[in-house]
Order: C-alpha cells, then sequence, then structure tokens
C-alpha cells in the first residue's frame, strides 16, 4: 500500500480559507444548468446526435459454416430455414439472408432449394428483401450460380473480396472471379453487397472493384469479423478498436457506403450493440455466430431469440427496426417486384 502523503494541516488551512464552500459563480441565473443554450448567445450548444432512427436489423438465418456439433440448434433443412426466417419477419425483421442446404448439411447453390425457401416468404411478405451467398466453391457450382442470378431469387448477393483461413480452411476469392461475378450480379439485375472480413478486405474493394469503375459510391457493405481468421475481437477493447478501424477505411474508399455490421463470433451481440450505438445497421443470426453472449458458453435457441434480442437493444437505443418498405429505400433498392 502506498505511504499516504497528505499534509493534512494544509488540508485544513484550506478548508477553513474556503470556509467549507466550492468556487460558484452562477452566471446564467436563472437557470444554473441550461443543458441546451447559453445566457450569453443565441446559438444552441448542445446538438442532437446525427443518428438515423431507422435502423435495419437483418437476421442471417443459416450459412455455410456451422454444422449441429456447433450449434444443435442450427436450421439446416429448407423446412427449418423457411420458418424460422418467417418467424423474424412476424416479428419485425427488416431483411433476410439466408444460405441452403444439402441433404448432408452442407452449403449448396441449389436453385430448386433457393425458391423453396424464398418464394413463400415473398408471397407472405410482399416487400421484402431476401439476399444469400452463392459462394461458388465445388465443381459445377459456377454454372448454377449464374442459373439462380439469371431466375432472379435474390434482391442481393454478397461478393467476398477476401482471402483468409476461416477456421482451418483457406477461403480466397481470385481476382478473376471477384470481377466477373460482381459484374453477373450487376447485368442480372441483383445487388451486389461487399462482404469483407479482414480490413485488408477494404484495400481488395477498392483496388479491384472501385478504382476499376466496376462500383460507385454508395455501395452496401458487410462487414463479418470476429470468426477465426478475420478481423480479431477477444475482447472488448480489440472490438471496439477493430470495429472503429474498420468502418472508417470503408468510409475513405465509399463516402455514402451504407454499413451492415454483422453480430459475429465471440463479439456477438456486443458487437451489434456497438454497432447499433454509431448509428450503423446489424445483422444477427445463426449464420454468424453460435452465442448468444461473449463471455458464456450459452448457444443460440434460434434466429428469432437473436433477432428479438436486438431489437430489444435498437428500441432501448431510441431507434426503430426498419420495414422491409423501409429496408429497401434505405439500401437504395427497387421497390418489391410485382407478380404478374
Amino acid at each position: 500500500m502506498t505511504e499516504n502523503t497528505v499534509n493534512w494541516s494544509r488540508v485544513a488551512e484550506g478548508v477553513e480559507r474556503a470556509k467549507g464552500r466550492m468556487i460558484w459563480k452562477p452566471y446564467g441565473l436563472p437557470e444554473i444548468i441550461d443543458p441546451e443554450n447559453s445566457a450569453f448567445h443565441s446559438g444552441g450548444i448542445q446538438p442532437a446526435w446525427d443518428i438515423p432512427d431507422k435502423i435495419i436489423v437483418q437476421p442471417a438465418i443459416t450459412g455455410a459454416f456451422f454444422t449441429r456439433h456447433a450449434n444443435p440448434n442450427q436450421p439446416i433443412t429448407v423446412d427449418e430455414i423457411r420458418e424460422q426466417a418467417r418467424a423474424c419477419l412476424l416479428e419485425g425483421a427488416s431483411a433476410i439472408h439466408l444460405h441452403v442446404r444439402d441433404d448432408n448439411g452442407y452449403n449448396t447453390l441449389s436453385q430448386e432449394r433457393f425458391e423453396a425457401v424464398v418464394e413463400p416468404l415473398r408471397e407472405e411478405f410482399p416487400d421484402l428483401s431476401v439476399d444469400g451467398c452463392y459462394v461458388t466453391a465445388l465443381e459445377g457450382e459456377w454454372d448454377e450460380m449464374k442459373r439462380c442470378l439469371n431466375a432472379n431469387i435474390l434482391d442481393g448477393v454478397p461478393v467476398n473480396t477476401t482471402a483468409v483461413y476461416n477456421g482451418d480452411s483457406l477461403f480466397a476469392k481470385p481476382v478473376p472471379l471477384l470481377l466477373e461475378k460482381t459484374r453477373l450480379i450487376l447485368e442480372s439485375g441483383s445487388t451486389p453487397i461487399i462482404a469483407t472480413y479482414t480490413d485488408a478486405d477494404v484495400n481488395n474493394a477498392d483496388r479491384y472493384l472501385f478504382r476499376s469503375g466496376l462500383l460507385g459510391s454508395g455501395q452496401i457493405w458487410c462487414v463479418l469479423p470476429g470468426l477465426p481468421g478475420c478481423s480479431p475481437m477477444e475482447n472488448p477493447r480489440q472490438m471496439i478498436d477493430g470495429l472503429m478501424r474498420f468502418t472508417s477505411l470503408i468510409r475513405d474508399v465509399d463516402p455514402e457506403a451504407k454499413i451492415l455490421v454483422c453480430a459475429a463470433g465471440r463479439a456477438s451481440i456486443y458487437l451489434a450493440t456497438v454497432a447499433a450505438t454509431l448509428g450503423l445497421h446489424i445483422r444477427v443470426g445463426m449464420e454468424d455466430t453460435v452465442w448468444k453472449w461473449p463471455h458464456k458458453q450459452e448457444k443460440l435457441s434460434s434466429n428469432l431469440e437473436a433477432f428479438r434480442m436486438a431489437k430489444q437493444i435498437v428500441e432501448a437505443l431510441g431507434r426503430e427496426v426498419a420495414t422491409p418498405a423501409e429496408y429497401r429505400q434505405i439500401m437504395g433498392l427497387a421497390p418489391a417486384r410485382s407478380k404478374v
């Protein structure tokens, strides 16, 4: 313990001299503290923050990564994926992101499975926007991706400007595929979504997609750190520092960017909370994490649970979950196609 070196006699003299009174000159009376104005000028002094009321909260129902070994509750079948998406939409979700799985539980680009999930949802929710990953990792999937794009199943399709060891797997998008996939998405009438896992991915997007003129400012960006091999977020300081750097780099490349931050990995709902506080949009759900909280082992029971947690947080922050129609407006998408 540090030795106490206070000169208590001098303290006593000071207390006597001050007669126990703080220094206080209330020049602004009759107000003690006016939180909005000064008595000495007519301008405001604490304006409202520039944060939009509406926030996109998009459930990501299931991805290509997690099996039921990682989370026994992971939705795998077409019916499970569709019903978990529907449950979130009934609770007010802004949009849906999804993959579909094959009979063994692995990612597939099956047009029929995508349509089996998406078409009933569009029928029930006419303004709905659905995006999802057409990741072409296996032989024949490039042609299947083109078939899905031509069928106009999805409103948006991510382009992964990345090369990372995601878990124990190398996940890299060769530059020719990156450029050609972006072109095919644009030609199909869908919207490319720039999917970034590390801050280096922002530089890749800048070098190949923006400086080439293929894309201009105002794109949708998906930030997905926190998974093994992605920008590390192993504690709160890393999470906040990393998110601030990540989003700042995106703004340098695309000042009008619409940024969607995924509640990914261990950071999970804490990351979404910080993103919502910063005025960004968020993606939550069982594609991006298996955990409810960073500091506990408890697993998500459903996408609806993840969405409800996020909805409570954004409402506590004074923001309102955007509707599907508002999602289209915010993200710059065309109105939903009416059925002929």
